[in-house]
């Protein structure tokens, strides 16, 4: 092996593992007492389909649980709610006939269940934890047999500058103590693992990465793209066009470091999701501790646009609508001094995530400029300051804060409250300040209404940005402390590129915003609008709008606010559709935004018996599974019996009919919607070339495979 090769080996793959973020010490799975009182159920079978296509993403798991023991038993299911999304399909397969969950209010749901399972007959539940996690109790899983479950949820995606992003959360954050001295999850998925991406983009993709699965196989078939993880095909493939397939360099590059340097050492290869078999099985074990994060990068110099998507499928009924205006406006660089506060989290919780976490600081720190000053902050049962007071971001000052933050050890509880408190103390008027927050978001320490923290950052004007990681974090609240603050909140998972999520966050901040932002649309009747209000749109943001609208036809949008204080107006004219029934997922969509926004007015101001209300009707309605509503199975007819009216199951036949006619399509439908009078004269801001982006931070890390791809290569041909 020469020089070149024993350098990758020995500096570069040591170094890409100690940049991997560590595992949380909990994941999605079966959950089992921990004091062993119940025998352990197995998980045989667990088959992810997610299917992105028209601004949101569907996403369909199906489980296969196994009995192992002589005695039938109830199998609870948790897993971490995904961001913006809602669980919309519950079935069971009793007698080999799949029934779909319906909606009730979740105590009522509750009850019927218990008295369903204390009668012995097969019944399922799917609850909510608030914020934490979805929770799936299905009885019985019979002595020696297995059940099979299929959950489904669906959520809007979200492109920034260029890049879109899907997460398949399994990590759960290990921030629920309670649950956590009582619940242990078996995670192991003793037989198969699938995991298959379809991306059908309305613009083009050039570019799908995983940045922490590299052992997936990527596909483009037509305009599609395809992501697989596991051993069981690609759900489709088989009717379709085959992939062409890939050579040995190619199969090389697509492994892990570890593999690839087992491939030049002559040793065997194992995939990263995979771990060892049993012993005396022939079998794979996969392990759900890891979440699967996919990122899309948008061809270059795409216009900014308008898209719409809408359900109506009857002309004198009223319409559902979502609006996605993607900004190409011309958002200049702030070149003036600015102080940035780093408020940080070394709670115990964030075990598993400080060196994540400590690793995108870093990286956020050296980019700063001498003209910049910083403060850093930590906290967990109380707060301090590691800076003494703001520093010049001068290199020395930054290596010397670098070097403190990565020795530190988290431990201890979470006083948030105080953390920001501090943060927002010694803030200079004169200067362009803003706070830089880093937290799993569950404060246990000290003050913890959230009603409190509104009012302490209401007293301060500055911006506060939210790294939100792990899947247990406390969202609303931390949502809410953004918007209040006329910020904006990034979700963090471990298995994120966090370099480039935190490089992205700091060049919207870097940029010109439009501030008090507000959308207007006249010549279309529209109501039931969400959000309401809209305030800052920085630097790649997507604006999403759902409604209500009654007759289609010509409708004018404008878009206004003011940039640096000068008003600035964008306008279109677009068609709303008088009659469409290709997407009734948006139904749904418009009506879990609604929720959102009326479980946040809760948090803030307390539960009212209205707001409350509101919410089950909503969830009930529509078939989701909120805060107050639970999703039911029993025997068909056990629903008869109880006067349960099957709409959630009719929701999900139109559903299914629309799917499978949006899957014979031949390519992928196009939604913009102001091309004939473009709102935007710029094109979308991009990552590519910026070297600030999340995929192009990707390229360093992916550089070392790629050369020791090179190495290998060359070293075949010298022999």
């Amino acid at each position: 092996m020469n020089k070149l090769a024993l350098f990758l080996l020995c500096i570069v793959i040591p170094l890409l593992v100690f940049l991997s973020p560590f595992h949380s010490a909990t994941a999605a799975g079966l959950l089992t007492p921990t004091d062993g009182s119940r025998p352990a159920l197995k998980i045989r079978e667990h088959h992810v389909n997610i299917i992105v296509e028209d601004g949101y993403a569907i996403t369909t798991v199906d489980q296969v649980f196994h009995n192992p023991s002589q005695q039938d038993l109830e199998a609870i299911y948790s897993f971490p709610v995904p961001e913006k999304g809602t669980v919309s399909q519950f079935t069971m397969w009793i007698d080999g006939k799949p029934i779909h969950g319906e909606v009730l209010e979740k105590q009522k749901a509750r009850d019927v269940y218990e008295q369903q399972k204390s009668s012995g007959n097969d019944s399922g539940l799917a609850e909510k934890d608030k914020y934490k996690t979805f929770e799936i109790s299905v009885f019985p899983v019979r002595a020696g047999k297995d059940t099979k479950i299929r959950i489904a949820y669906i959520q809007p995606v979200h492109v920034d500058s260029g890049v879109g992003r899907y997460i398949y959360p399994l990590e759960e954050g290990g921030v629920d103590e309670q649950k956590l001295s009582f619940w242990t999850a078996e995670e192991e998925i003793s037989h198969n693992f699938s995991f298959n991406l379809r991306l059908r983009p309305s613009y083009p993709v050039d570019k799908v990465l995983l940045p922490k699965h590299p052992q997936a196989r990527i596909f483009k078939q037509g305009n599609d793209w395809l992501v697989r993880i596991g051993n069981n095909p690609i759900q489709g493939l088989q009717q379709q066009q085959k992939p062409e397939p890939m050579r040995p360099d190619q199969q090389l590059q697509m492994q892990s470091p570890q593999a690839i340097k087992a491939k030049l050492a002559g040793q065997p290869q194992q995939g990263e999701e995979r771990l060892p078999a049993p012993s005396g099985t022939n079998q794979s074990v996969y392990t759900l501790n890891q979440d699967i994060v996919v990122y899309y990068r948008h061809a270059p110099n795409l216009p900014g646009s308008v898209d719409l998507v809408a359900y109506k499928p009857d002309r004198n009924k009223w319409g559902t609508f979502m609006l996605t205006v993607t900004p190409g406006m011309d958002l200049k660089p702030i070149t003036e001094g600015r102080d940035w506060v780093f408020v940080l989290d070394i709670s115990g919780s964030m075990q598993g995530k400080y060196q994540t976490l400590a690793e995108g600081v870093s990286r956020a720190l050296t980019r700063m400029t001498p003209r910049e000053r910083f403060r850093i902050i930590l906290f967990n049962n109380s707060s301090r300051e590691l800076t003494s007071g703001f520093t010049p971001a001068t290199p020395e000052n930054v290596n010397h804060a670098i070097g403190q933050v990565k020795a530190i050890t988290p431990g201890k509880g979470t006083n948030l409250y105080a953390g920001l408190k501090d943060g927002l103390s010694g803030i200079n008027r004169d200067r362009t300040s803003s706070i830089i927050l880093v937290t799993d978001g569950v404060a246990n320490v000290g003050e913890t209404a959230q009603r409190k923290f509104i009012d302490l950052l209401g007293k301060k004007d500055i911006r506060l940005f939210t790294f939100i990681m792990g899947n247990s974090a406390n969202r609303p609240l931390l949502d809410s402390l953004t918007e209040v603050s006329n910020g904006f909140a990034v979700n963090i998972s471990n298995s994120d590129e966090i370099i480039g999520q935190i490089l992205l966050a700091k060049s919207k901040v870097a940029h010109e915003a439009l501030h008090g932002a507000k959308l207007k649309i006249s010549g279309v009747k529209v109501t039931d609008i969400t959000p309401d209000s809209i305030r800052s749109l920085y630097r790649g943001q997507q604006l999403i709008i759902f409604g209500h609208y009654f007759k289609g036809g010509e409708a004018g949008v404008i878009l206004s606010g003011k940039i640096s204080g000068q008003k600035k107006v964008y306008s279109t004219k677009l068609m709303f559709p008088d009659k469409t029934a290709a997407n009734p997922e948006i139904e749904r969509l418009w009506a879990y935004a609604v929720i959102e926004r009326t479980m946040r007015e809760i948090d803030n101001y307390g539960e009212k018996a209205d707001l409350k209300q509101a919410v089950t009707d909503l969830g009930v309605e529509y078939g989701l599974v909120t805060d107050y509503t639970s999703m039911l199975i029993v025997r068909d007819q056990v629903f008869k019996q109880l006067g349960i009216n099957r709409k959630n199951k009719k929701q999900l036949e139109r559903e299914f009919a629309a799917q499978k006619q949006r899957a014979n399509r031949t390519a992928p439908r196009s939604n913009r919607v102001d091309q004939s009078a473009p709102m935007f004269k710029n094109n979308r801001p991009s990552t590519r070339g910026s070297g600030s982006g999340a995929i192009d931070g990707w390229m360093i890390g992916l550089m070392a495979p790629a050369l020791l791809v090179a190495v290998y290569r060359r070293s075949k041909k010298g022999k």
